[in-house]
């Protein structure tokens, strides 16, 4: 999701958004592909592990996979990118080390669209963690690998799947503008 205007009188969706207010959008993307690195572990993890056949093993056993494990730091990293964005460990990896070495930016966006993402995806690996725990068998694979088809759509392609969905719904007036997610 590159290109997202900040100027209010252009688009519905960034309305009260100042330039100040406006993130760099290679940023969610360099975090994007980050995540979708971790997401890709994750699934493979999953894959080998305890989650094709969950519903034999125990609880502490699923709770004990080392899928399980990576993907709920997932979900804390998603919970701290649509809680306190600035201070998310990819956004001050990409703000310090990152972004000094690359030139400026024109590609300025809204930050709520890839806010909403980030709870998102938190969404989706939070079901798959839930559901393998009560031993639903592939439910880390198949949530972990709808997180990183995300994740990877907006690493490689700038296409951000929960942005488009935050657009949608605010068309539809689902979810007002001004709302913190």
């Amino acid at each position: 999701m590159t290109n997202r205007p900040v100027d209010t009188e252009t688009t519905e969706h960034s309305s009260n958004v100042s330039a100040s207010r406006a993130i760099d959008a290679r940023g969610p993307r360099f975090g994007a592909a980050i995540t979708t690195v971790l997401l890709l572990v994750a699934v493979f993890l999953a894959a080998i592990g305890t989650s094709p056949d969950a519903s034999g093993a125990t609880v502490s056993e699923r709770a004990g996979d080392p899928a399980f494990v990576l993907s709920a730091v997932i979900a804390l990293l998603f919970v701290w990118g649509f809680t306190v964005p600035t201070s998310a460990p990819w956004a001050v990896l990409f703000r310090t080390v990152v972004k000094p070495r690359l030139g400026p930016t024109r590609d300025w966006e809204d930050p709520r669209p890839p806010r909403f993402a980030q709870f998102v995806g938190f969404a989706v690996v939070t079901i798959g963690l839930v559901l393998h725990l009560v031993g639903v068998p592939w439910a880390l694979v198949v949530f972990g690998g709808a997180a990183f088809v995300a994740a990877f759509l907006n690493a490689a392609f700038g296409f951000c799947l929960g942005c488009e969905m935050y657009l949608g719904l605010v068309r539809l007036r689902v979810i007002r503008p001004g709302s913190p997610l």
